[in-house]
């Protein structure tokens, strides 16, 4: 069983709220626009980190995180990027991917828009975790939580942060 924590779009903003809302987290997973390696690097020193980066990455941020990133873990198979669009939209450049081996739980950012769906056409969950930064149309921050267990995703929280302001 792992808990993870899940945000994205960050844009080189750190908040202090991350660290009380993930302290029991065995990971935190970043779906790209981190903003900055800095920031990266205090992510990493606070937990095991996961990233993808995201259209905002400079090139020292995409040398050390990839574009995209598929992994297992407790028996879920994770895809990640930045730009993925939704169940029936899906972005041109992950689609293929995703149609040809769909996995368990997709997870992307960059839309700034808390979603979580279920794509019955896929049997996969689709997470956009919403934006945890200060910059962008989106007037809540936002935060998720979930445990994967035995391939199993449970227990899905979502956090507000608060305003973007």
């Amino acid at each position: 069983m792992k808990k993870i924590g899940l945000l994205s779009d960050t844009h080189n903003v750190w908040d202090e709220k991350f660290e009380t809302h993930f302290a029991d987290c065995d990971e935190v997973w970043h779906a790209g626009d981190i903003g900055s390696l800095q920031l990266a690097n205090q992510f990493e020193s606070f937990k095991p980190f996961r990233a993808v980066y995201g259209n905002i990455d400079d090139f020292s941020t995409r040398r050390i995180y990839p574009e995209t990133l598929r992994f297992t873990l407790e028996g879920v198979d994770v895809l990640m990027t930045h730009i993925g669009g939704y169940p029936g939209r899906y972005d041109p450049k992950i689609r293929q991917q995703l149609y040809s081996k769909p996995p368990k739980l997709f997870i992307c950012g960059h839309s700034h828009i808390l979603k979580v769906i279920y794509d019955k056409k896929l049997e996969c969950l689709h997470m956009n975790p919403g934006a945890a930064g200060k910059y962008g149309f989106h007037q809540v921050r936002t935060l998720l939580r979930f445990v994967l267990d035995n391939g199993n995703i449970r227990d899905l929280e979502v956090i507000e942060l608060g305003k973007h302001g």
